[in-house]
């Protein structure tokens, strides 16, 4: 799909109608009053569930520790300040897209200048080896500054996309989904999940504080799994609980405690099978562990809900994406 051209802000600057406030006009979404970046790309994160302060921090980041505060010296030295030119994001392999628009956030902190997008696919598209994603007309300079680190976003993010379409393709036409974790890049947990969801993907927790998790440790720690789960539900009785369990002993012991959800630690697809009728239906059911590819599709048909793995975030390789130059039209 390809959308008209957009222009886009310059850096540093929130441009005519930005939904910082400026302008005096107070019905403006207060998620925006701290974002740089053009309120249609702002907006556009926040449909997506992105918060757009957020990604402009990470974009900064990235930029920043790209240039350690300096300046691109090959490109500076080889490039007039006036070259304009149009770069096209093109996929070197098959795979599903996710970032699209965070790649877009790099450009907007590095631009000194508008720039304009066509953009050719949306975040969640399967796309072939030659696809064009993106195509973006800007300064040179800017384009080849903001190369790497819109890139890296880019890639990595649609990585987990690709690798997460490859378990949600495999759990087709059975009632289980695939659902991510924690394991996370350290600052990037929100993009991440996002890509999970690009990849037809269901988020668990997004942190500590949004839902509980009761692991091995707390159970040593609580004198037990059901002590633990009660301890939980007494200090927090509005946040949703989830038990691990090793055995189907400690699952009778969650399922009489009222645990409604309960995550099935290293169980095989036998135990999991008696889990299900064990549970018949009191509770949802999570699989972790021992899962691969391979195996995912008779771990979906015991019946469970879910099955765990943190491997979509934090084993999944890149989707390799380039960066190819050409004279601005």
């Amino acid at each position: 799909m390809t959308t008209p051209d957009l222009p886009l802000a310059p850096s540093g600057g929130c441009g005519d109608g930005c939904a910082c406030g400026a302008d005096g006009d107070e019905s403006h979404d207060e998620t925006y009053l701290e974002c740089g970046l053009d309120p249609a790309l702002a907006q556009l994160l926040a449909d997506a569930g992105l918060d757009p302060v957020e990604v402009e921090d990470i974009a900064n980041v990235a930029i920043q520790e790209d240039l350690a505060h300096g300046v691109d010296v090959t490109t500076v030295a080889t490039i007039p300040e006036d070259a304009v030119a149009t770069a096209d994001f093109t996929a070197r392999e098959a795979g599903v897209v996710a970032g699209l628009r965070v790649a877009e956030a790099v450009l907007s902190v590095v631009c000194t200048a508008e720039f304009e997008v066509e953009r050719h696919v949306e975040d969640g598209d399967r796309v072939e080896a030659g696809d064009k994603l993106l195509s973006v007309t800007a300064r040179t300079r800017d384009l080849l500054t903001a190369e790497r680190s819109a890139l890296n976003l880019l890639c990595r993010l649609s990585g987990v996309a690709t690798a997460t379409r490859a378990w949600t393709d495999v759990l087709d036409g059975t009632k289980a989904e695939v659902r991510d974790t924690r394991k996370t890049t350290p600052g990037l947990r929100s993009l991440e999940k996002f890509a999970v969801r690009c990849g037809g993907g269901v988020n668990h927790r997004m942190s500590l504080s949004d839902a509980a998790l009761v692991k091995d440790n707390h159970v040593v720690a609580a004198g037990g799994v059901a002590q633990a789960f009660q301890a939980v539900r007494e200090r927090f009785p509005d946040v949703p609980i989830e038990v691990e369990v090793d055995t189907l002993h400690q699952l009778r012991e969650v399922v009489d405690a009222g645990a409604d959800l309960i995550l099935l630690d290293n169980f095989t697809p036998g135990e999991c099978e008696e889990a299900v009728a064990l549970v018949a239906g009191r509770a949802t059911l999570e699989a972790s562990g021992r899962l691969t590819l391979d195996n995912a599709r008779a771990y979906a048909e015991t019946g469970v809900d879910y099955l765990a793995v943190g491997a979509l975030t934090h084993s999944s390789p890149i989707l390799d994406i380039g960066l190819d130059l050409r004279a601005a039209e």
